[in-house]
């Protein structure tokens, strides 16, 4: 009888932590293959064939669509350089160049990875549209109160990501991408 009592005591606790950790690898995703180059994440694998299935569990459940391992990579951010969350409530300075790609883009999204209201009504900047200094790099502001230059808006909420797509980029392979050299994100000013 002892036995019984324990085996049935196993399968409900194997049985619990499968279902949380599924939850949480569904909730979270991502869990696997992710590289970091400064402060900025990209997941290589995400929009291939040989994607983890929780990852590919947690785009079903989100809706989100990645590029594809061919079309571009996928960077983001929710940390300034000096490791603090991102806040809606500061400024920061986005400084640096981006990666050789045909075409980037940089957003903000929310927590939740959707795009914010702002007071611009403008999602984000495209690398046709920057204005940048004359050794190439460039300085965008990402504020909640206008700024001149480069500004990026962003609504005054807890906690936001930056998100920087590269598309037609020759690091799709994943395998440069640890030595690269990204953006750097500086806190400007915070109340």
């Amino acid at each position: 009888m002892r036995f019984l009592i324990d085996l049935a005591l196993a399968v409900v606790i194997a049985i619990a932590v499968g279902i949380c950790s599924a939850w949480y690898a569904v909730d979270r995703g991502r869990l696997f293959g992710a590289v970091t180059a400064g402060g900025w994440t990209a997941w290589p694998r995400e929009g291939g064939a040989d994607a983890d299935p929780y990852t590919l569990a947690m785009f079903a459940r989100t809706g989100e669509v990645p590029l594809g391992a061919g079309e571009g990579l996928s960077f983001t951010a929710d940390h300034d350089a000096d490791g603090a969350p991102l806040s809606g409530k500061c400024t920061y300075d986005v400084v640096g160049e981006t990666p050789a790609a045909r075409l980037w883009t940089l957003t903000a999204t929310d927590n939740f990875g959707r795009l914010m209201d702002n007071v611009a009504h403008r999602p984000g900047f495209h690398s046709r549209e920057i204005v940048r200094a004359s050794d190439g790099s460039f300085l965008i502001t990402v504020s909640p109160t206008v700024e001149s230059g480069n500004w990026l808006p962003i609504g005054t909420v807890d906690r936001f990501r930056l998100v920087l797509r590269l598309y037609d980029t020759p690091l799709t392979t994943g395998s440069q991408i640890a030595s690269l050299v990204m953006p750097a994100i500086r806190k400007a000013a915070c109340p």
